[in-house]
């Protein structure tokens, strides 16, 4: 469905935006019980129930079942959830493994994505384990190891001269002739991510944390958990939604531009170069809907310098968890939530890592130094 205009449209594998050009989202659904969990199901496939009906059998590499690690940020006691435990290494692979099980349902025998590096990789993998051929569009900067990772599985990777902007254009235009797996626009990535609501809901005994803390790009963490405790608030299963405390790089905020400005849509907003790369989107794509949510869950957003964020990389490696610096900003805005009063004492508060310091082998050893 296209919440922006109210129009509904049957599902089909090749319409990922409604004809007005907005993304789509699956109808609403809603929500399970503990008793519809599939114990038996090591992956994030044990929440089938809260699927929407898909053409085939899943697409799955394991996905989903991460750690919460608990840990202590300054005075704030935090569960840490590291998404790199991912077969990928990073949260991507919970939307990706329901994105491609639809498609490859569908018959798709080929599918085009654009990606900073994650999203790709993630892509490109599930591709492979479902047979279907991927070509991965990514901006010329592009960390070289999530490159190489996309490559080794099998996807022919083009990179796009310019910024992230320039390698999701050129997906747009050769959309017309070949699948879109953007997972910025496709519905069905989005019910992989609303698996984070489900998981923590299930690992906090079936209890709703107070807060969750994360970064956003493009936004696809926040509109998961979103979607995900809408759908426990709607069966009965927790009483309130949780928090939702979002990040972004100081050098490409627009999302925290427009909610400080209390607008609904874009702003006027400067960029520049961020070592938060996976953060790097200057005209996200469901903006509004991100927007939305945070305020639908009385949360808040804080844009972090960069230097707030190579220090909160070295602060959590310190601690045994190697976060990349897109990772890190959300473990890095933690100080500026306390500050304001939306981290609360006694409060359980979920911090998600998106992705593996491994993923971004540049900007780490910027970080860390080269020697040894």
């Amino acid at each position: 469905m296209d919440q922006r205009s109210g129009a509904s449209y049957p599902i089909d594998a090749w319409r990922w935006r409604g004809d007005d050009g907005a993304p789509l989202t699956v109808s609403p659904l809603p929500g399970i019980t503990p008793a519809d969990i599939d114990t038996g199901t090591r992956s994030l496939w044990r929440y089938r129930a809260a699927f929407p009906d898909l053409p085939g059998g899943p697409v799955s590499l394991g996905e989903g079942g991460t750690p919460l690690v608990p840990g202590v940020w300054g005075r704030t006691p935090v569960l840490f959830k590291p998404e790199w435990f991912a077969p990928t290494g990073s949260f991507k692979d919970r939307g990706t493994s329901l994105m491609i099980s639809f498609l490859a349902g569908r018959g798709v025998p080929e599918v085009i994505e654009d990606s900073s590096g994650n999203g790709g990789a993630s892509v490109a993998a599930y591709c492979a384990a479902a047979g279907i051929r991927a070509t991965i569009l990514a901006p010329a900067g592009t960390s070289p190891s999530k490159v190489l990772q996309s490559r080794a599985y099998g996807a022919a990777v083009e990179l796009v001269p310019g910024g992230r902007d320039a390698a999701a254009a050129e997906a747009l235009r050769r959309s017309a002739r070949t699948a879109y797996a953007g997972h910025n626009w496709h519905p069905f990535f989005l019910q992989g991510t609303k698996t984070l609501a489900y998981e923590l809901w299930e690992d906090l005994g079936f209890a709703a944390p107070d807060a969750v803390v994360t970064v956003a790009g493009a936004g696809s963490t926040v509109l998961g958990l979103d979607i995900g405790f809408t759908e426990l608030l709607s069966a009965g299963q927790i009483a309130r939604r949780p928090r939702l405390l979002v990040a972004q790089p100081a050098h490409c905020a627009p999302l925290h531009a427009a909610f400080q400005a209390g607008a609904d849509g874009p702003v006027p907003v400067a960029v520049a170069p961020t070592i938060a790369e996976g953060a790097a989107i200057r005209k996200p794509v469901r903006l509004p809907e991100v927007l939305a949510a945070v305020r639908r869950s009385e949360g808040d957003m804080a844009a972090v310098p960069e230097a707030d964020i190579a220090a909160a990389a070295r602060r959590l490696a310190a601690t045994g968890l190697f976060a990349e610096p897109t990772s890190a900003t959300a473990a890095a805005a933690l100080d500026t939530f306390r500050a304001r009063g939306a981290l609360r004492a006694g409060e359980t508060t979920v911090v998600l890592l998106t992705g593996s310091g491994l993923k971004a082998q540049a900007a780490m050893a910027g970080l860390f130094g080269t020697d040894g």
